[in-house]
């Protein structure tokens, strides 16, 4: 499990994100942290080096302590794709995360729904077929 002090490894980045909620409006706030793209691609995720669409069929499941979670594609946040900036935040509005945990911050996101606190797992899943006769309806 990576802790808020680990992600420091990484480069840092910072975003504003605005976030329009349905029940409080909009919420305006900064965050630093280091790109989700970039902490998964050194954990060493298995993609096909034979096929360059490989890694279009990897899902990334983000989970809180509190049992919300998120799903995103790998194409979301990779540069040769949507490359979407998104972050597991270590600060917010420059306070420290160190004991609430790093957070999801989705910036393209117009509401915070995908928005992670906490988080405690995140799992990247390649197990989705890639043929057009696997789909099942």
């Amino acid at each position: 499990m990576l802790t808020v002090p680990d992600l420091f490894a990484w480069p840092q980045h910072r975003v504003r994100v605005s976030f329009e909620c349905a029940t409080s409006g909009v919420r305006h706030h900064g965050f630093e942290g280091p790109l989700l793209h970039d902490v998964l691609r050194d954990a060493g995720p298995r993609f096909d080096p034979s096929r360059r669409k490989d890694r279009l069929r990897f899902l990334i499941v983000v989970t809180g302590a509190d049992g919300h979670h998120a799903l995103l594609t790998w194409a979301e946040i990779d540069p040769d794709f949507a490359d979407a900036p998104v972050l597991l935040a270590v600060g917010i509005d420059g306070t420290p995360l160190d004991r609430a945990g790093p957070q999801l911050v989705l910036p393209q996101d117009r509401c915070g729904a995908r928005h992670i606190s906490g988080i405690d797992t995140i799992r990247v899943d390649g197990r989705h077929p890639s043929r057009p006769d696997a789909v099942t309806g």
